[in-house]
């Protein structure tokens, strides 16, 4: 049977409406998997996840830094206290289940922050501008990722350099005390985690969504998702 993964959605809208980037649901289908969608502010989360073979955390909106002990900055937006509440529940009730998770973006950073790490509110403050990590105003852009030659996301993508499509303004400042960094932009700024202590829990900071259809290192990441949770299901 086909593995049903959980993707989480934005929140809802001034025009009442949940939406989600449709590029996420179709490299799941790509992949085999059945897409079910999780809006924030689930009462039943645990009944939810008892029904879901694998789980995908998206990007959007950033984290309060309240969250973390962050600052305060002028280029936070899209904050989301319920949708904040909501992932970082999720992640907290869905790690002990020990089936695959897979962050994207604030994904990444929802990860990292439920297990305690913290944040850098705006990179272009700490590592400058040389390496873009979004095009003004707030548009994707591509740059270079180096993977660890021996992580287990350079086992999924099959190879340790490649161009992404970039799409941030935040990254992980303190990696949470169980995970460990395996993926850099070419200024240092951590692009992706993992969790050794886990049998399949990978977060990138860049969004393989965006190209996933035409690339397939980029797709590799949602089928090794399915895979795996067609294989722990």
């Amino acid at each position: 049977m086909a593995p049903v993964i959980g993707i989480t959605t934005y929140p809802s809208n001034e025009d009442g409406s949940f939406t989600l980037p449709a590029l996420y649901v179709a490299a799941v289908r790509r992949a085999g998997g059945l897409a079910l969608l999780i809006p924030p502010g689930e009462p039943r989360l645990d009944a939810l996840l008892d029904r879901l073979d694998g789980v995908l955390l998206t990007g959007g909106g950033d984290l309060d830094p309240a969250l973390y002990g962050g600052q305060h900055h002028d280029t936070i937006y899209n904050v989301s206290a319920e949708r904040d509440a909501s992932e970082i529940a999720l992640v907290r009730s869905w790690l002990p289940r020990r089936k695959p998770l897979l962050g994207v973006c604030r994904g990444c950073q929802v990860v990292n922050v439920a297990l305690g790490g913290t944040l850098i509110e705006h990179l272009p403050d700490v590592v400058g501008d040389e390496v873009l990590h979004r095009l003004p105003p707030r548009r994707p852009g591509p740059h270079d990722i180096r993977l660890g030659a021996d992580s287990a996301l350079a086992g999924v993508i099959g190879q340790t350099t490649f161009p992404a499509a970039s799409w941030h303004h935040q990254a992980i400042r303190q990696p949470a005390p169980t995970l460990r960094p395996v993926a850099w932009a070419p200024d240092g700024v951590i692009e992706g985690v993992e969790m050794p202590d886990h049998p399949w829990l990978l977060a990138v900071q860049w969004h393989p969504e965006l190209t996933a259809e035409v690339d397939l290192l980029q797709q590799r990441l949602f089928t090794a998702l399915v895979q795996a949770a067609r294989q722990m299901a």
